[in-house]
């Protein structure tokens, strides 16, 4: 190293010391604490910055509570949920005759085939209370927080049962688990263990059921799926042509249509289409008449969303 260098550093190493040397002894024996201090500030922050997490509750008397007549397409799919409506508006005919009706269902299938809408019909047809949260909103990087959380929705629903309770995304905390793992992986398990003792602790007089959805059944935790936990799985589909024709009923009903618009024809050109995709093509048919400056949705437009909706979601697959 050269010379003049040696100096530099010799010089900075006196300063730093003759710096140290007039810090007051009282600053040194706290730095451990100033620490702590700053650390628990950091973390308030942290907590503050952090997304507010609101449960969606719905009564049975709230305007925009949905009934079976809101829900169509899913004919094929409602009749096992409708044992559930029928316990929760009559338990005790069941339990007269030693019938234990599913705590949990669990709606699997593609995204946007309306397996929200099917759970806010059983709560709105049985007249229960509907707590709805992702359950993405449980998986916290702060230890304990996801277990809370759950530990709350479940004791509001039953303080206010009869109560469905339903949880969108399930895979976010009901993945398989693997043990170990980083802090992530271990608290999305203690929040899923949380779970599992809940759906446990249902006694025979709650009147609250939990219904689940996932677009993949296959990488949940069996704990999770056996019985007198989510003891049934419904597989919710893309609608058949007739479903299809009156999702698109639904989704046109107040739209000024042309007389000779066929939405028949539309229902059999769709195969595969899910009930959002159906919602999106009658708004953008919408779209197109208005950018046409007409008064009334005509074939040609639904054509035309058709077309710009098939595109889009066969450019989704692919990617």
């Amino acid at each position: 190293m050269p010379a003049g260098m040696n100096d530099i550093l010799s010089t900075f190493v006196q300063s730093l010391a003759e710096f140290l040397r007039g810090i007051p002894i009282f600053i040194v024996n706290y730095a451990s604490v100033l620490m702590l201090v700053l650390f628990g500030a950091i973390v308030y922050i942290m907590f503050k910055m952090m997304p507010k997490t609101q449960t969606q509750v719905q009564s049975p008397e709230s305007a925009s509570a949905i009934g079976w007549k809101d829900v169509a397409g899913v004919d094929e799919f409602r009749k096992e949920l409708e044992e559930v409506v029928e316990f929760i508006r009559d338990p005790a005919r069941f339990r007269a005759l030693g019938a234990k009706v599913p705590k949990g269902v669990m709606l699997y299938g593609p995204p946007g085939t309306g397996k929200t809408l099917l759970a806010k019909a059983v709560a709105g047809e049985s007249g229960a209370m509907f707590y709805a949260q992702s359950a993405s909103v449980f998986v916290e990087m702060f230890a304990g927080l996801g277990a809370a959380r759950i530990r709350k929705l479940f004791a509001e629903a039953r303080k206010n049962s009869p109560a469905i309770i339903f949880i969108d995304e399930m895979d976010a905390i009901g993945g398989a688990r693997t043990g170990g793992g980083d802090g992530g992986t271990r608290e999305k398990d203690q929040t899923l263990n949380q779970l599992l003792v809940e759906l446990d602790g249902f006694g025979g007089d709650d009147q609250v059921v939990i219904i689940g959805a996932t677009n993949r059944l296959e990488t949940l935790d069996p704990a999770l799926l056996r019985a007198g936990r989510f003891d049934r799985s419904i597989y919710v589909g893309p609608p058949d042509v007739k479903g299809r024709h009156e999702i698109l009923l639904v989704h046109t009903k107040g739209k000024p249509l042309a007389a000779d618009l066929d939405l028949t024809l539309v229902a059999r050109r769709t195969p595969g289409a899910t009930g959002a995709d159906l919602a999106n093509i009658c708004n953008e048919a919408a779209i197109y008449a208005g950018r046409a400056d007409r008064t009334e949705i005509i074939q040609k437009d639904f054509e035309a969303a058709f077309e710009r909706v098939v595109t889009g979601i066969a450019q989704a697959k692919v990617m």
